[in-house]
């Protein structure tokens, strides 16, 4: 049986691979030839060296950067900057999927704009609300609120019980980013 219906999947929690779940997705995917939208909130692939987004690319994902960087480490820009880049991020998506044919949508760290109080969560169930469709919807960042996760129909919470970081391991090019 044929669904037409786009499901909404959340990653979330304090352990490591919400991203990485979400362009693992992502590149399934593209490889039955959907037309993929990958959206970063709060990273900055070119600066931050997030080589699997220029692996999206290549495979012919669209890809939108939508901020500044993340809120904690870049001090020199506002709350209220932050939460406006946010918001206009999300018209802008808004506007795209209306006018492109978009299969598969990852909202990379929307959660943690709801965290930090850029956007809520009536703001993004409104989003949600207005997507096309058959448009499946991926929100990936720590915190999913529980509204939130009675309204998706997938919730997958990634717990840390041991990362190699508590032992003084810092991020690893390849395996951590």
């Amino acid at each position: 049986m044929k669904q037409n219906k786009g499901l909404v999947h959340i990653y979330t929690g304090d352990g490591k691979g919400k991203t990485t779940a979400a362009i693992g997705l992502s590149i399934r995917a593209l490889g039955h030839g959907f037309n993929v939208v990958f959206a970063s909130f709060f990273k900055l692939p070119n600066s931050c060296g997030y080589n699997e987004i220029t692996m999206l690319k290549k495979q012919g994902a669209v890809v939108f950067s939508i901020s500044e960087g993340m809120p904690l480490a870049n001090p020199q820009i506002s709350h209220e900057e932050y939460q406006l880049s946010t918001k206009n991020g999300l018209t802008e998506l808004q506007s795209f999927i209306q006018t492109n044919k978009t299969q598969l949508l990852v909202l990379d760290e929307i959660l943690i704009a709801i965290a930090c109080g850029y956007i809520s969560d009536e703001e993004l169930f409104t989003f949600i609300k207005n997507k096309p469709v058959e448009m499946e919807l991926v929100l990936t960042g720590r915190g999913a609120t529980e509204g939130l996760k009675e309204m998706a129909d997938y919730v997958t919470v990634l717990t840390n019980e041991k990362h190699p970081y508590d032992n003084g391991v810092h991020s690893r090019v390849g395996i951590e980013y």
